[in-house]
């Protein structure tokens, strides 16, 4: 059986911006903080959705942004693919996903605080690893884990590094540069 791998791409720290983790935000700059998680090529033709499903600005793209959530845990902007969402929905309703080809998505502000061995945990334990400061990134996910062997665990290796291992949600994050406009 194969299992779902998320292999995502980390970028280097950036602060994400104050207004964006600010309740209450206004669409225009919810639209403007969830773009700001992809690429210029990937976010001018994206639609920008909240969580709770309402669409601020309708793209001509399969790509969804979504605006950082203080709301959400371990949560900041995303801009995901159909696949990514599909995923996405797995992780957030405890169900194991169902990926048929490669899938990618994008952080590319910082992250929250994780766990890299407990895709839900929301805090940090004795042996959970816990990254207290998240890294921008870009994320793919593949439908075969065994595509991981042999890239390490370790978040602090310098380079990729799997994260959530022996898990549905198994993912790799490889360091990268952050956006900048």
């Amino acid at each position: 059986m194969t299992r779902t791998i998320f292999v995502t791409v980390a970028l280097s720290a950036m602060a994400v911006s104050a207004a964006a983790q600010q309740a209450g935000m206004t669409p225009e700059a919810q639209v403007k903080n969830a773009l700001s998680a992809a690429p210029a090529s990937v976010a001018k033709d994206a639609t920008v959705m909240t969580f709770d499903g309402t669409v601020l600005h309708k793209g001509t793209s399969d790509w969804i942004c979504f605006p950082d959530d203080p709301k959400v845990p371990n949560n900041s902007p995303m801009c995901l693919d159909a696949t990514w969402r599909e995923v996405f929905d797995a992780w957030t309703n405890k169900r194991d996903p169902v990926v048929e080809r490669v899938g990618l998505a994008y952080m590319l502000q910082n992250d929250m605080p994780v766990s890299n061995t407990d895709p839900f945990a929301t805090e940090p334990t004795a042996d959970n690893q816990w990254i207290p400061v998240g890294k921008p990134h870009i994320m793919m996910v593949v439908p075969d884990a065994s595509a991981l062997e042999g890239i390490p665990s370790d978040p602090d290796n310098g380079g990729p590094w799997v994260m959530w291992r022996g898990t549905p949600y198994v993912h790799v994050m490889i360091p990268t540069v952050p956006r900048k406009d």
